[in-house]
Order: C-alpha cells, then sequence, then structure tokens
C-alpha cells in the first residue's frame, strides 16, 4: 500500500512522533494508518497523552530589534515548565522566532505558522521542539513595529517581562544614543508599572464613565456628614481622575528615575536637550503567561485518590 507525504504528517499529528520516524513506521507498514500507530507505539515511540491538552502557561517572552534593519518584535511562547524556560535551545528558538517576525512581517500567528524557518515552516519547527524538548509549547502572542520609527527593546528578570518601545524622532536624533537610553528608561518604566494606557487620551469614555462613578460615590461616602454642595464634590471626583491618569496612563506617570517629573515632561526635557523632537508613539509590554489560568496540583488530594 503507498502512502504520501499527507499520510506521514496525520500520523505525526496523531501520534507526536518525529517526522523521519513516522515514515520509516508507514514504510514497516506498507502504508497502513493503525498499523504504523502500533508499530510505533510498540517502539514506544508515540506517546500516549497529546502534550498539546497540556497546559503552557510558563515559557519566555523576548523583546529585539534588529541592528541592520531597525525593526522590532516581541514576542512570547509559553511552555509548561519554567524549567523549560532556562533551556538555552528553547530560548534560541524563541529569539529564532522574533527573526522571523521582523523579517517576514506575518499578520497574525497563524501566519507566522506557516512562515518558512529552516527547511520547512516555523510550525514544523514547533513540533520538533514539542518533540525534542518533551512538552506542550505555544506561540502565543507577537507585534512587530517597522523602521519608520527608532525602536527599542527592554527584556526584565531574564524573559518575564518584555517591552518594545517606538520613538517618533526628528532626522537629526535617529541614531542618537540618548534617544536610545531615554527608550531603555521607558521600557524599565512600563515594565515595572504596568500601565492600561499609553496617554491619558486613549482612556476610553467607558472606562472613565465608570471611574467617575466610583470617586463620586466615594467623595459622597466621605462627605456625608458634611454636606458639601455637588459642584464641590465634581472638582473633587475631577482631581482625583488626575491622579487615576497618573497611576494608569505611561505618560502621565512620575518618571521611575526622578519621580519629580512626569514621563511626558522627561521626554520633552530630553528632546530640548538634544535640540531635537521625541515623541513616544508606541509601547508594548508582554508579561509571560498573563490572563493564562494555570493548572494548580492538589498533591494531597492526588495521594489520597491513589490510595484509595
Amino acid at each position: 500500500m503507498a502512502f504520501t507525504a499527507a499520510d506521514v504528517k496525520t500520523l505525526r499529528e496523531m501520534t507526536s512522533v518525529g517526522m523521519m520516524d513516522c515514515k520509516k513506521a508507514l514504510v514497516e507498514c506498507d502504508g497502513d494508518m493503525d498499523k504504523a500507530v502500533e508499530w510505533l507505539r510498540e517502539k514506544g515511540l508515540a506517546k500516549a497523552a497529546k502534550k498539546a491538552d497540556r497546559i503552557a502557561a510558563e515559557g519566555l517572552v523576548k523583546a529585539t530589534v534588529c541592528d541592520k534593519c531597525g525593526v522590532g518584535a516581541i514576542i512570547e511562547v509559553n511552555s509548561e515548565t519554567d524549567f523549560v524556560a532556562k533551556n538555552a535551545d528553547f530560548q534560541q528558538f524563541v529569539s529564532d522566532l522574533a527573526a522571523v517576525v521582523i523579517k517576514d512581517a506575518p499578520a497574525d500567528v497563524e501566519a507566522l505558522k506557516a512562515c518558512k524557518m529552516g527547511e520547512g515552516t516555523v510550525q514544523d519547527a514547533l513540533q520538533e521542539k514539542v518533540l525534542t524538548i518533551g512538552e506542550n509549547l505555544q506561540i502565543r502572542r507577537f507585534d512587530r513595529f517597522d523602521d519608520s520609527t527608532v525602536n527599542v527593546a527592554y527584556n526584565h528578570m531574564g524573559g518575564v517581562i518584555g517591552v518594545l518601545v517606538a520613538l517618533e524622532v526628528s532626522d537629526n536624533l535617529k541614531d542618537n544614543a540618548t534617544v536610545k537610553e531615554l527608550g531603555k528608561d521607558i521600557g524599565m518604566q512600563a515594565a515595572a508599572m504596568n500601565p492600561s494606557f499609553l496617554d491619558k487620551s486613549d482612556v476610553d469614555e467607558a472606562t472613565l464613565a465608570k471611574e467617575k462613578e466610583i470617586l463620586l460615590i466615594q467623595a459622597l461616602e466621605e462627605n456625608k456628614t458634611a454636606a458639601k454642595p455637588e459642584a464641590i464634590l465634581e472638582k473633587m471626583v475631577m482631581g482625583r481622575i488626575g491622579k487615576y491618569y497618573e497611576e494608569n496612563c505611561l505618560l502621565q506617570q512620575a518618571f521611575v528615575k526622578e519621580n519629580k517629573v512626569s514621563v511626558e515632561n522627561h521626554i520633552k526635557a530630553v528632546a530640548k536637550e538634544l535640540g531635537g523632537e521625541i515623541k513616544l508613539v508606541k509601547c508594548v509590554r508582554f508579561e509571560k503567561g498573563e490572563g493564562i489560568e494555570k493548572k494548580v496540583d492538589d498533591f494531597a488530594a492526588e495521594v489520597a485518590s491513589m490510595a484509595k
């Protein structure tokens, strides 16, 4: 019975076994898929549990900028354990993926998986890494900044947090070392303070309305015995909205290296000192595993169930 490359791929997906072993199994079993699965299991190659069903909430975030072209990329690749994130082979794989994002500018994760990598595609390389490392690996998300801006990467705690910063600058500042240092400082700020918005103008009306509602209730509660006029309470609320901006908007936050000045005013001061223009136009912060529900093993319950 003859078999095709598609059959090899199908067998690989069914068993999580490498391409060459799947091909060998089909040759040995004359193209019979069921027998090939059995043959691989007898050889101890086919895994009983599919790795793709296991939660991957650890891993690595990598932010990088190409030295030659100036394009920036930030990517998160998840693994099941923190141990894998410390593996040099896995770290190189994440760096290689970021390089593909820079070179090919894929639209989304599925498009990235279809990009060329080595002899095959990114998806092929990912499956090989799953087999080699022995854990479920997932390319979760990425972003890419083109070369129209000065892009600066900041990586924190060995890949726990990554930040990519884009600065729009005047022509005389495009290769300025101080501008790049400013970008690093902004990246450090975003990593530490985790702002929800870039600028106060980015806060949507629904969020603002909800915040005003909460602050008004607080003001009424604090002043229920004082019976202050509504106009005074409104002023109190608006003052506290300013505080909300300072806590949640990157440009309005106190600059981490000099907390008496905002990030916005620090950027203006650097631009004035250098005799040019600098504007922060984009900042993307990824934190490893954020928003992924991690499985919490109850060891005592597991032992109890085994005892039964």
